[in-house]
């Protein structure tokens, strides 16, 4: 069975070798990211899809839900560590055409997945007090629990299609990634137009209209996930022996994947935290700044894709023990990040009004507040495009070479010891308000790609060709 799927081998980048041209890494990288760019923008436009109804149906209804799904995503995403473990094993494993492990590594991936979704559910349940106790207005609070209650079923099924992406992705299968996310999707949002306002028949049920859309999201996905793999690759047995525990195999999934669970969380935790910040400001202020973090996350998912693909063609090089191949394509893999960080910052700074209006009803008694606060959010979100795009590549490349317990650390220290606390600073104590939160949330951002981007060109680099010359 040929493990590059998508591609044959005289024309992809695993079959490359340490000379290719930088215009080789540039196709390489566009053929292989811009279908992960693709699934990440479908994933992503779930939760827009919920903000931009529930803006129109209701400030309240958008304001719990924008608690509710940080909840959500925080959670998940510490879990989610397994399945991206999966990746650049699996990547390393492809290179040296190791069958037997790339089932091994997968199969307990998705084990550690299950596990942790229904150990974690109970937080779920009980989330209304613990946002009371964030500082959250308790009319928000157990709205958001109502949603999350309903909605965080599909954790499990989430995260066990996220280590079966991983799977597909980094044997370059990137396509059906892409295609099953975009069905996801659209069933969410004809599922949301029909039950968040009642229509074709169906009932009107607000917020939790759109929790049953999340849930049909997962279920969608994890079905289509599942087919294909089926259908693709039978005679690999993925799923044989399941019950059947691979202490080695789960002990190397879990070693790797808790420290990019507790980095990614890291990072998502240090936005939680903003929204946080956002809520003590005011109704108003968090719906803002719920759109505001959608526009920003949608041209994140550009940089989170390109940096999937740094992971994938890293762990490649790792496995060929290819050091100017890793070095070439992570060049470009950075360069093409920050032409898209300026794409972006033109974007937000010449038309953030109208973005921001198409999260909202029109009729809304608070629409103006909104678009003149979202405005204001949206230029402080443009100007750390490039730190954030940079901070991405950074943790990319490194989960590549499987260098996860150090960007643990270095994330740790920037957004929590800096960012964080910068935001409290800037906006309650020099009374910035919003504008403050947000400077914080950039000045972490930077800190974590300045100290990514050091540890992977000083540190890992120079360690790398040294061990694969004596090779």
């Amino acid at each position: 069975m040929a493990l590059v799927g998508d591609w044959e081998p005289d024309k992809h980048c695993v079959m490359t070798q340490s000379d290719m041209t930088y215009r080789g890494h540039l196709g390489a990288l566009f053929t292989l990211g811009l279908p992960l760019v693709g699934g990440h923008v479908a994933q992503f436009a779930v939760g827009l899809t919920d903000t931009i109804m529930l803006g129109w149906y209701s400030v309240e209804a958008l304001a719990a839900v924008v608690l509710g799904s940080t909840l959500i995503f925080l959670i998940f995403i510490l879990g989610a560590g397994f399945g991206l473990a999966v990746m650049p094993m699996v990547a390393e494993f492809a290179a040296q055409e190791d069958e037997v492990s790339i089932r091994r590594t997968t199969r307990m991936g998705i084990w550690l997945s299950v596990i942790y979704g229904i150990l974690i559910y109970p937080v779920f349940w009980f989330s209304g007090p613990l946002l009371i106790l964030a500082g959250q207005v308790p009319e928000i609070a157990y709205a958001a629990q109502d949603y999350v209650r309903l909605a965080g079923l599909g954790l499990v099924p989430g995260l066990v299609v996220m280590v079966l992406k991983s799977y597909l992705a980094a044997l370059e299968r990137t396509r059906i990634v892409f295609w099953v996310t975009v069905v996801a999707a659209a069933a969410n949002a004809v599922v949301n137009y029909a039950l968040i306002f009642g229509n074709w028949g169906a009932p009107e049920l607000g917020m939790t209209g759109a929790a049953v859309a999340s849930l049909v999201v997962q279920v969608v996905m994890l079905i289509g996930v599942l087919v294909y793999v089926f259908g693709w690759a039978p005679q690999q047995g993925l799923f044989a022996r399941m019950w059947r525990m691979d202490w080695a195999a789960g002990g190397a999934v879990f070693r790797l994947g808790m420290p990019i669970g507790f980095t990614t969380v890291a990072e998502v935790a240090l936005f939680a935290a903003g929204t946080v910040m956002m809520g003590w400001l005011g109704t108003i202020e968090l719906a803002a700044h719920g759109i505001a973090l959608h526009l920003a996350g949608l041209m994140f998912m550009v940089h989170l894709g390109l940096s999937n693909a740094a992971t994938i063609r890293a762990g490649n090089a790792l496995g060929r023990k290819d050091a100017e191949h890793l070095a070439k394509g992570a060049r470009m893999a950075i360069w093409v990040s920050l032409s898209f960080a300026i794409f972006s910052i033109i974007v937000f700074l010449t038309i953030p009004e109208l973005l921001v209006a198409l999260f909202l009803d029109q009729t809304d008694p608070n629409f103006d507040a909104i678009i003149e606060y979202g405005a204001l959010l949206l230029i402080a979100a443009a100007l750390f495009q490039f730190v954030d795009g940079a901070q991405a590549l950074g943790l990319g490349l490194l989960r590549g070479i499987q260098d996860t317990k150090g960007p643990m650390i270095m994330g740790t220290i920037s957004y929590w010891c800096v960012g964080v606390p910068a935001s409290y600073v800037a906006g309650f104590v020099f009374g910035w308000g919003g504008l403050g939160v947000w400077f914080g949330l950039g000045l972490g951002l930077a800190v974590a790609a300045v100290l990514l981007m050091i540890r992977f060109w000083r540190g890992q680099m120079p360690d790398l060709r040294a061990k694969f010359a004596s090779v």
